[in-house]
């Protein structure tokens, strides 16, 4: 999947299929379910009561309103000397990133994922629902798109293959492997021309291939800040990249529909104001990982009674929370699982 961000913000699921070791043992909390905020220190200090896990079939993401995360938008990135060979194709893929936002991108994965739809089928019916309309291109040819092995970017692979089509290109999708296989390959635009990307894991992995292991981070939580070094960057290695979506696929925690409600929690703050003795669900690297929870504690100042070592996102951790197994657990933000509403 993704690849190699920089030590402050590689995601969990990229870094290897680590072996789950799923506890069955409940932690017994030492609050009731509904009293979080609902404590008193001597001096009449509202203080955090210790929340107990709450099972349900529905997970929600909490929102990170202190941006611990690298942004990862969504953004098509293409060969520099195929972008001057047709100078009107980022402008298409640019009209895909202006049509996808995160809840439309959990959609679309719910509908492969879950719904068992063709990433084809799907970016067909994404593209005619959502109206997309690109004007002829008066340069247009042959343009292969790179997807890698995962079903998100298949899918987003063949919605720039059906727009691009629309604008008159010969466009067809190939799966490619990892970011260490496909990005040598799109420089040289010999066999892929265009894939979808993400913005920040991008910029760290051009970064360090640029500057070196020991770079400075370039991504960032500020969108804008972090496309302006992407294409600094982009300029360096011959790589363009068009209008980034405000579609996001990064590093989110989550708990459950039901947890949330019965806390009255929408945002980690809140969550860190209601609630004391976490239990958190993640990849093993999670202890150690800065956007994890060594970020959770020091940027939300959230406290955790214990660590389930399970998976990176995956189905352990999300089955650990609808079980009612773990309090918050780290997903990813457009996970077909997650609700919208």
């Amino acid at each position: 999947m993704r690849l190699a961000r920089t030590p402050l913000s590689t995601p969990l699921r990229l870094l290897g299929a680590a072996t789950a070791v799923v506890s069955l043992t409940f932690l017994t909390a030492c609050g009731e379910p509904g009293s979080a905020g609902g404590e008193t220190s001597d001096d009449g200090t509202a203080v955090a009561a210790t929340c107990e896990p709450v099972a349900g079939d529905e997970i929600v993401v909490l929102d990170d309103d202190q941006s611990l995360q690298t942004v990862d938008n969504i953004i098509p990135a293409v060969n520099a000397d195929t972008a001057e060979q047709y100078p009107d194709l980022v402008a298409v893929l640019d009209e895909v990133s202006a049509a996808l936002d995160t809840d439309t991108l959990i959609g679309l994965n719910r509908s492969v994922d879950i719904d068992r739809e063709t990433s084809q089928d799907v970016a067909s019916e994404f593209v005619a629902a959502a109206g997309i309309e690109v004007d002829e291109a008066e340069d247009a040819g042959p343009v292969t798109i790179g997807a890698a092995d995962f079903a998100e970017s298949a899918t987003l692979g063949n919605i720039y293959a059906e727009v691009l089509r629309d604008a008159g290109y010969d466009a067809e999708v190939t799966t490619i492997g990892n970011r260490e296989a496909y990005l040598p390959a799109l420089l040289k635009g010999e066999q892929i021309q265009v894939v979808p990307e993400y913005v920040g894991t991008l910029t760290e992995f051009v970064n360090l291939d640029v500057n070196g292991p020991d770079a400075e981070p370039v991504a960032s939580s500020d969108l804008d800040t972090t496309v302006e070094g992407l294409r600094e960057l982009g300029d360096e290695v011959g790589l363009v990249v068009g209008e980034p979506s405000d579609a996001q696929d990064q590093n989110a925690f989550a708990v459950t529909t039901a947890f949330a409600e019965e806390h009255g929690v929408t945002t980690l703050s809140e969550l860190a104001e209601a609630c004391d003795g976490l239990i958190l669900g993640a990849g093993p690297e999670c202890t150690e990982r800065p956007f994890c929870q060594p970020g959770l504690e020091e940027t939300y100042g959230l406290t955790f009674s214990e660590f389930r070592s399970l998976d990176a996102g995956g189905p352990l951790t999300k089955e650990a929370l609808k079980q009612g197994e773990i309090t918050l657990g780290l997903v990813f933000s457009s996970d077909g699982s997650l609700s919208t509403e």
